[in-house]
């Protein structure tokens, strides 16, 4: 999610009055749609559809957490939507129609993402600091986890799975001042053991695991880098550093995704686009969207990359709406791009 100011709906998902996100070694072509081959190269994204209005009840519309379901039909979530307004809609992308699964008269969801464990899906409330889940189908809906960590409420806004089921979610309490108060922080996937595994951090946003699920990328959005937080195999951090530095201009760093070659897609507020980079903090390319639709959306939320596949689907909202854009990945979606 984003960075706008909480009164009027953060980007980081807060609704009105806070009611309101192994580099390959084989030689790959360049995806279609993109520049010269060489570092930072551009590619274009194709416009897919527009899933949503801005709504006159909070003032905007803000796509964010694509995952796809077992069945291939693409969850976004909608964290301005108001009461009744779909929140959760599942997107059937070849017929190019939607549908509601959720709504309700309370959340404000920032990310979606399915459990390996128990394979419900998982929304971040980020006003309220809830960890909701239900079923696939949009039924059975339970509140995970609710509550403080370590004397504070949260304000969860993207998560990722370990292996196991275990949840890893990025607090950016704090965000609206500009204060380093966020934390991520690790819960058992049977909703105990909540633990601050990382503080200090200036509004954590996007969250994801590496190729090899040893380390966490979090995304700090008020300082525009990227942090590697590396684990110890228990769950717990062995330590932290910066690991890239993003030149975002006036666009603020939001969603994280990884592919299956440990290539980072981050997310843009501020600006219609994705700025890719490697492992090892080179950047590869610049997703954007064409200039004619820019002047209308303001933000790329986040992505989701096929599962053993390269096509992309990312989440881009502004004046004129919330729109899907699609594009070639630079490798296969896995787990770590497709959610969160």
């Amino acid at each position: 999610m984003q960075g706008l100011p909480i009164r009027s709906l953060t980007g980081l998902a807060a609704i009105a009055l806070l009611v309101l996100t192994g580099c390959g070694t084989q030689t790959r072509p360049a995806p279609q749609g993109t520049s010269a081959a060489g570092a930072d190269r551009t590619i274009r994204a194709q416009h897919v559809m527009q899933l949503t209005k801005v709504h006159p009840e909070t003032g905007m519309t803000l796509l964010e957490g694509p995952t796809f379901d077992a069945d291939g039909k693409l969850l976004v979530v909608d964290v301005t939507a108001p009461a009744g307004e779909p929140k959760l809609l599942r997107v059937d992308l070849r017929r190019k129609t939607s549908r509601q699964v959720h709504t309700d008269d309370r959340g404000a969801y920032t990310s979606a993402q399915f459990s390996p464990h128990d394979g419900r899906v998982y929304l971040t409330d980020f006003s309220h600091g809830d960890i909701v889940s239900l079923a696939p189908d949009g039924s059975d809906v339970r509140t995970f986890f609710s509550g403080e960590v370590d004397g504070a409420r949260m304000n969860p806004d993207d998560l990722a799975f370990d292996r196991d089921g275990n949840l890893y979610i990025s607090d950016s309490r704090g965000m609206s001042e500009g204060a380093a108060t966020g934390r991520v922080v690790r819960i058992d996937r049977d909703g105990g053991g909540a633990v601050v595994l990382a503080d200090g951090m200036a509004a954590p946003n996007g969250i994801s695991f590496d190729s090899e699920y040893r380390g966490l990328w979090v995304s700090e959005l008020v300082e525009n880098r990227v942090s590697y937080l590396l684990l110890d195999g228990k769950g717990r951090a062995a330590s932290r550093h910066t690991g890239i530095r993003v030149n975002g201009g006036v666009a603020q760093t939001d969603s994280i995704a990884v592919d299956a070659d440990g290539n980072l897609y981050q997310a843009l507020h501020g600006r219609p686009a994705m700025a890719v980079y490697d492992r090892n903090g080179r950047r590869l390319a610049t997703v954007e969207v064409p200039a004619r639709a820019a002047e209308g959306l303001r933000s790329a939320t986040n992505v989701a990359i096929v599962p053993g596949g390269t096509r992309a689907y990312m989440t881009v909202s502004g004046p004129d709406g919330g729109f899907l854009y699609s594009f070639e990945a630079l490798a296969e979606g896995v787990r770590q791009s497709n959610g969160g």
